[in-house]
């Protein structure tokens, strides 16, 4: 009884070694075979890019083959682009100058008595733009005349005076040849000839003298009128009546001018290049500038000179641009920007130049 519930417990038991070598074989079967399928479209698929890619180095070969001579073309068109962008790179700042610029002095110490003029006001040449106080001048520019008249009322007396001795002479000496005078009489006539010839050349000297002194008395007469030296618009006001005026400071409140005066016809700009990039600036090259004012305006301009000196402090060159159309809204000491274009200009011609040979 007891060894057949036994081999019946044997018989309901679980072997579990053929489990264990049973499920390596169906678990990792498919796994097994899909890892080498992968490795096998790996494989695949890198020699095919392999083939593929010693393919193209003959095919990109036998395309550019044919092409030697449109490649340099290439690089012809795109080098003027390259070296016009260079050249329009080439950028400086500075200011709007004019080159006529006075403060209008006296040449004289006075005292302000007038002024004529206002800052914006348009002056001509010559235009009196102020009076000094000119009483003490005036009285002696009417000395001065007075002395003129009195120089040649000496004159025309002493020039009678010999007029008549020249007539007595004369008939004495007739009356000499007819023994009718004596010798005496003779020598008397001709002396008062030669005194009265005397005074009348002392006397013409005395007038020229009086005539330049009256002169000079109008002339410092006429600079109690200050003038403007040149046609030009006044931008400052410095002097007012009542104040007193001097050619030179003497210190307390002696001014020194009446007015600022600028000729806004002879306006220019001046920029400070970098000494390193003056190779590329040429007298006469085109250039625009933009004012800080207007930055959406563009004036057209050219390059003067450029002015033979570098500043060691800053290393730079300066350089003189004229405008090419005058404006009233471009104002001296005004911010401006330029770029020099030169260089693209030139490159754009040679470029036609070369299209039109080529073609």
């Amino acid at each position: 009884m007891r060894e057949d519930k036994s081999k019946l417990l044997r018989s309901l038991t679980i072997d579990r070694s053929a489990n264990k070598v049973e499920r390596p074989k169906s678990r990792w079967l498919p796994i097994s075979a899909a890892v080498a399928a992968c490795v096998v479209v790996a494989f695949a698929a890198f020699a095919a890019f392999e083939l593929r890619r010693q393919d193209q180095p003959k095919e990109a070969t036998s395309q550019n083959a044919p092409q030697p001579a449109s490649q340099p073309q290439a690089q012809q068109s795109q080098q003027p682009a390259t070296n016009g962008k260079a050249a329009g790179s080439l950028a400086a700042s500075g200011y709007v100058v004019a080159r006529r610029k006075a403060t209008v002095a006296a040449e004289i110490t006075g005292k302000v008595v007038e002024v004529f003029t206002d800052e914006g006001r348009t002056v001509a040449e010559g235009q009196v733009v102020a009076r000094l106080d000119s009483v003490l001048a005036e009285r002696d520019y009417e000395l001065a005349r007075s002395r003129v008249e009195t120089a040649d009322a000496a004159v025309a007396a002493i020039t009678a005076d010999l007029e008549d001795a020249t007539r007595i002479m004369s008939r004495v000496q007739t009356l000499s040849q007819k023994n009718f005078a004596t010798e005496a009489d003779l020598t008397k006539a001709q002396a008062r000839v030669g005194v009265l010839s005397a005074q009348l050349r002392q006397a013409q000297s005395q007038l020229e003298t009086a005539r330049i002194d009256a002169k000079r008395s109008g002339s410092m007469l006429d600079k109690h009128q200050i003038r403007a030296p040149f046609a030009g618009v006044v931008i400052d006001r410095s002097a007012q009546p009542g104040e007193m005026i001097s050619p030179m400071s003497v210190g307390g409140y002696t001014r020194t001018g009446i007015c600022t005066i600028v000729d806004m016809d002879p306006i220019e700009i001046e920029v400070d290049v970098n000494e390193a990039f003056i190779g590329r600036v040429t007298p006469g090259g085109p250039v625009n500038a933009v004012l800080d004012a207007y930055p959406d305006w563009t004036i057209p301009a050219s390059v003067i000179a450029i002015v033979p000196t570098a500043n060691r402090e800053k290393a730079t060159v300066k350089v003189r641009i004229r405008f090419e159309k005058k404006d009233p809204r471009i104002l001296p000491d005004m911010a401006v920007k330029v770029n020099f274009m030169r260089e693209a200009k030139a490159n754009d011609k040679a470029n036609g130049a070369a299209e039109a040979a080529a073609n």
